[in-house]
């Protein structure tokens, strides 16, 4: 009968060894028995970006990249985006489960009064200079957040948790937008909680001399689905951040803070906004074919085509490019979405993109929907991390609470040179 072990010799030494498999892994430190003579530190795995490590077991999401599947708590992606909302798919996230009608009312109370942020945060923004990057500006006033509530460090504290889990998710709207306003030169709007959550976001970011925001349902309900498309999607690098940060058993806003810097990378939550300027490079569709020559010639990347796990088409473009067609019935057709076609089509027919398995992924076409939306260029990765908050949290709250986890530090291979004796200055080289 067939044993669950993986059987190993080393070949230096003759030795062999039974390492037991569990859910299809090895555990890194059964590697540290195979040695090559007593007090060594024993064999090590070597894997740069973790390729094929991995650092936890987690319930919140799954995707299987050949197969084009995202799961969020076992309900496929599809489904969520058609049916539920943002708030509601949070719940599900941090939960476990989806909410009843009485559970969902709770928590939407909650999130909705805690989107007013202290005055001074007014103030910090305020120091920025006025071109400063509005994801500069929410990396920084989340960080700041954890001034404001100290008992945050509470970790352990399940009520302090939850309190802190309304906060970031009812605030991030409120940061982001105030971001925007001070990089604009517009005076904030304040928070409106006769609104929804992506409805009041619209309010804070577009509101002018109005008394009363009224937001457009079409836009609205594209606003919410984007963001359930982007709660959260395994462990990327924003997302091992977060845990990362969290295993010392830093404060939420801490974390969360060095989740929102690492998406704020290009490779990252920055590759709606390097889609665009492709896009625009091309500027027309009779030029497509000459571009995809020049990427295929390795002289730059093609931006939205390809995935680290996706080797499929994303699911999350396939509803994006259907939200497209409702967003651009209201604000107009946004030019570029020809050229997105034009150029998803030529380049699926093209062996050298299927063959590498490289497909549209959701950073493809949300940067276009974003631009008919009126949301500023520099304005796409803080949409990205609002959306990614409740993912996050969820990720950070499961951390805590997995007896397995201990404080992120991976091992490293030293190449350096060996002891040396210091050298005083006079007689240096």
């Amino acid at each position: 009968m067939p044993k669950n072990t993986l059987s190993v010799t080393d070949n230096r030494t003759g030795k062999q060894y039974e390492l037991p498999i569990d859910s299809g892994t090895i555990r890194a430190v059964d590697l540290r028995q195979i040695k090559l003579a007593e007090g060594d530190q024993g064999l090590e795995t070597y894997d740069p970006g973790f390729l094929n490590t991995a650092a936890c077991r987690s319930a919140i999401s799954f995707i299987d990249g050949d197969k084009g599947i995202l799961r969020y708590r076992g309900y496929p992606i599809e489904q969520l985006a058609e049916r539920s909302t943002f708030l509601e798919s949070a719940y599900l996230l941090l939960n476990g489960e989806l909410p009843s009608a009485a559970e969902l009312d709770s928590w939407v109370f909650n999130i909705t009064h805690h989107t007013i942020v202290h005055e001074s945060i007014k103030k910090f923004i305020d120091g920025f200079h006025h071109d400063a990057h509005p994801m500069g500006m929410f990396v920084s006033t989340v960080a700041a957040l954890s001034t404001f509530y100290p008992e945050a460090k509470h970790i352990h504290d399940e009520t302090s948790r939850r309190n802190q889990i309304f906060r970031l998710i009812a605030k991030a709207p409120t940061l982001a937008a105030f971001a925007h306003r001070h990089s604009v030169g517009l005076p904030y709007a304040y928070p409106d909680n006769d609104l929804s959550y992506t409805g009041n976001f619209l309010n804070m970011m577009f509101k002018t001399t109005e008394v009363k925001y009224a937001p457009n349902k079409t836009l609205e309900r594209a606003l919410d689905v984007l963001l359930i498309l982007h709660a959260d999607h395994e462990q990327n690098c924003s997302t091992s951040a977060m845990r990362g940060v969290g295993s010392s058993h830093a404060d939420p806003y801490s974390a969360m803070a060095a989740a929102a810097a690492a998406l704020y990378g290009p490779l990252h939550g920055g590759a709606n906004e390097e889609v665009l300027k492709s896009l625009r490079e091309i500027g027309s569709k009779d030029r497509i074919p000459a571009y995809i020559d020049r990427v295929k010639r390795g002289e730059f990347r093609l931006f939205g085509f390809g995935h680290r796990i996706y080797k499929n088409y994303d699911p999350r473009a396939t509803i994006i490019k259907r939200i497209a067609e409702e967003v651009f019935d209201v604000t107009g057709k946004n030019p570029l979405i020809d050229i997105a076609v034009e150029l998803e089509r030529i380049a699926l027919q093209d062996d050298y993109f299927v063959s590498r398995k490289l497909y549209p992924n959701v950073d493809f076409y949300s940067g276009i929907i974003y631009e008919a939306m009126k949301f500023p260029i520099d304005m796409f990765p803080v949409l990205f991390a609002i959306g990614r908050t409740p993912g996050w949290l969820a990720q950070w709250q499961e951390m805590l609470l997995d007896k397995d986890q201990k404080i992120a530090r991976p091992r490293q291979i030293y190449t350096g040179p060996e002891k040396r004796d210091y050298v005083p200055i006079e007689h240096r080289g």
